[in-house]
């Protein structure tokens, strides 16, 4: 007979910031705008390099085991900011007072502790370690981030993502210092989408600042391809990346991105040449390919229509041009993944899984990410109820991020799991 293992308890915060475990009441998830004990096939370590995070405006919520009943307290919620390569199964449960500010652009895991640790309702999707930093010291990164300023001291690309290194501490600016795994590649100032939950730009009505600064400039080919070149010198397996959370949509900026892709493939350039894109642009996915692009990532928050389109507000594009790019990504041979937004208790529901098993079988798409959306919980609701989607009966139930993959998984075999970008072997280099 199985052990019976006790419930995590209750993690909650006073004015201070001083975090306690609640001696009697127990932890509670949520999942979409339903409240309930989490599963105990979901619960894990904090990983480490998380962060918690005290939630203004919004009070405590347990389970008292004893009278079945849900318990409010005075005193602060508190929540979870998972380290990358891990997936939310469950957001934190709160109960939010009148006059709460929206929360800033992170995910909100649900917390709780047991034994002597905190734990979270979540999974880990991928065992890469490319933006774990534990035991590389800030010089090495200072040092890195110098050097290529030495080296280059007219590129403003170079400039610029030495600025995120160093004062954004951006994970994927202090690779490309380290000289290891990914290169990140912005070149985009505008955007044809006003996603809801944009990292580096918000309207100031919105109430929460985008966490990034934009890029005020367009990069030139020769720019992009001297940070290509470093980068593949350094790393023997190296993958560059187009679209990061500093800048807008990099298909807008095609033009520049394939004259570098071409360059650089032209010197004998190889690695994994990759594209972070809203798939807005079919002609343009076309040129990125032909120029010796490898792989491109879509960025997805559902695969339904009307909540696609409620979070990204498209401008000038609609969901069905996402399907055209995919279609034309098949037809060049561009390696496809996912970069899919998962937020618990809407994602993992019968409706998404149809949905997103359609679409994934219809492009034979190669591989998701299972990447948290970054909002503030009750704000992205209000944007599914506004949608719509929410009305449909087979979104009102969760069946958890681990079913949701097993069964993703069993309607698409072929298809792989993870959270970065994977390594694609590159075509050959033109003569």
């Amino acid at each position: 007979m199985a052990e019976h293992k006790p419930q995590p308890k209750l993690v909650f915060a006073d004015d201070d910031g001083n975090i306690y475990d609640h001696p009697e009441l127990e932890m509670l998830v949520r999942r979409g705008d339903r409240l309930e004990p989490p599963r105990p096939d979901e619960i894990i370590p904090l990983p480490p390099e998380s962060e918690l995070f005290l939630l203004p405006g919004r009070d405590a919520l347990g389970f008292d085991p004893e009278s079945g009943e849900i318990e409010r307290l005075e005193d602060r919620a508190v929540a979870a900011f998972v380290c990358p390569g891990h997936t939310l199964s469950a957001t934190a449960a709160y109960a939010a007072n009148p006059g709460a500010p929206v929360l800033p652009l992170f995910a909100y895991g649900a917390v709780g502790f047991s034994g002597d640790r905190f734990v979270v309702a979540a999974a880990r999707v991928d065992e890469d370690r490319r933006q774990v930093f534990t035991g590389i010291s800030k010089d090495r990164i200072v040092k890195g981030a110098r050097a290529l300023r030495t080296k280059y001291p007219k590129n403003h690309l170079i400039e610029h993502l030495c600025g995120c290194a160093l004062t954004s501490c951006c994970p994927a600016a202090r690779n490309l210092a380290l000289g290891r795994f990914e290169a990140p590649l912005p070149t985009s100032r505008a955007c044809n989408a006003r996603c809801v939950g944009c990292l580096s730009l918000q309207d100031p009505s919105s109430g929460f600042p985008s966490t990034q600064s934009r890029i005020a400039f367009r990069p030139t080919a020769q720019e992009i391809v001297e940070v290509m070149a470093e980068h593949g010198r350094r790393e023997p397996r190296p993958v560059f990346s187009f679209g990061q959370g500093c800048e807008g949509e990099p298909l807008t900026e095609i033009r520049v991105i394939a004259e570098a892709v071409a360059r650089f493939r032209k010197n004998g350039g190889r690695g994994t040449v990759n594209i972070n894109t809203n798939a807005s642009l079919p002609d343009a996915v076309e040129a990125f390919a032909a120029a010796g692009g490898t792989s491109i990532r879509a960025s997805l928050s559902s695969a339904d229509a009307a909540l696609y389109e409620a979070y990204y507000r498209p401008q000038g594009y609609s969901f069905a041009d996402v399907g055209r790019s995919l279609a034309r990504a098949r037809a060049s041979g561009l390696f496809i993944s996912l970069n899919f937004l998962f937020f618990p208790g809407v994602s993992d529901t019968e409706a998404e899984l149809a949905a997103l098993t359609d679409l994934i079988t219809e492009h034979r798409v190669d591989f998701v990410q299972l990447r948290n959306l970054n909002l503030d919980p009750e704000l992205y609701l209000a944007v599914a109820k506004k949608s719509g989607a929410l009305a449909n009966p087979a979104r009102h139930a969760s069946m958890g991020l681990k079913n949701f993959r097993k069964r993703l998984r069993k309607a698409c075999p072929w298809l792989r799991f993870g959270y970065f970008n994977p390594v694609v072997e590159a075509p050959p280099a033109s003569a």
